[in-house]
């Protein structure tokens, strides 16, 4: 049943769609490739566990918890207060 403009299964239709953003957010930052024995930004070394525990790791913990904490505070989207997701 719908209310106002909105179709019927508009709102599980907008669910899926940001389920779906997120995996495919989640999946483009996991690293890839072979890892490196120091940090591409601070140039520390890269204990050998780190490596082998994740695949394709280019920076050190420090870094990467940095990075992490600045990307979290970017990407902070709101699709249910989005005006073009109103209007679909």
């Amino acid at each position: 049943m719908a209310t106002g403009w909105a179709q019927d299964g508009a709102v599980q239709e907008q669910i899926d769609d940001t389920i779906k953003d997120a995996v495919e957010r989640a999946r483009s930052k996991l690293p890839a490739g072979d890892s490196l024995s120091h940090c591409e930004e601070c140039d520390a070394p890269i204990p050998e566990a780190r490596r082998k525990a994740v695949p394709g790791v280019r920076l050190c913990i420090d870094c990467q918890t940095a990075r992490d904490n600045e990307q979290h505070n970017a990407s902070s989207y709101n699709r249910r207060g989005s005006k073009d997701s109103q209007l679909r």
